[in-house]
């Protein structure tokens, strides 16, 4: 039972989310280390494995200050960069920022994968992160 909550995320109209897998959480606070949170992921979108033959993932994460945080990918624990995609942090017009970045992965590597964590980075502060489990996401 999957709970979306579409209207936290930053690009909901380019990626029209559906299905969030169950992991819905409040986007960062990040004014100071000790009130960081982590990132919200999703799952891929329903079909598109057996459709297009890949698995989208897209990490966000809002309300963050400064605007030189990343989001960096892990699959099973080792980072990648392969088709990742992400945004510089966008200014709201409360003073603080939002982040995206997608991971796209083959049908093959989305099978072989356990776990998937987005991970929220500045320089080489160590950050909460998100995992999702490939067994919480329907195919």
């Amino acid at each position: 039972s999957a709970v979306c909550t579409t209207g936290r995320f930053l690009y909901s109209r380019l990626i029209r989310l559906n299905h969030c897998g169950g992991l819905s959480v409040a986007g960062p606070n990040w004014k100071s280390a000790v009130t960081q949170s982590p990132p919200s992921q999703s799952c891929p979108l329903p079909g598109e494995l057996s459709q297009q033959g890949k698995a989208t993932l897209v990490c966000l994460a809002n309300r963050g200050f400064p605007s030189d945080w990343a989001l960096r990918w892990k699959v099973d624990g080792a980072d990648v960069s392969s088709g990742v995609a992400g945004s510089a942090g966008v200014l709201g017009q409360d003073g603080l920022y939002s982040w995206s970045s997608s991971l796209t992965l083959s049908a093959d590597a989305w099978k072989k994968a356990e776990s998937l964590t987005c991970e929220a980075t500045q320089g080489s502060q160590s950050t909460p992160s998100q995992t999702l489990r490939r067994d919480q996401c329907s195919e």
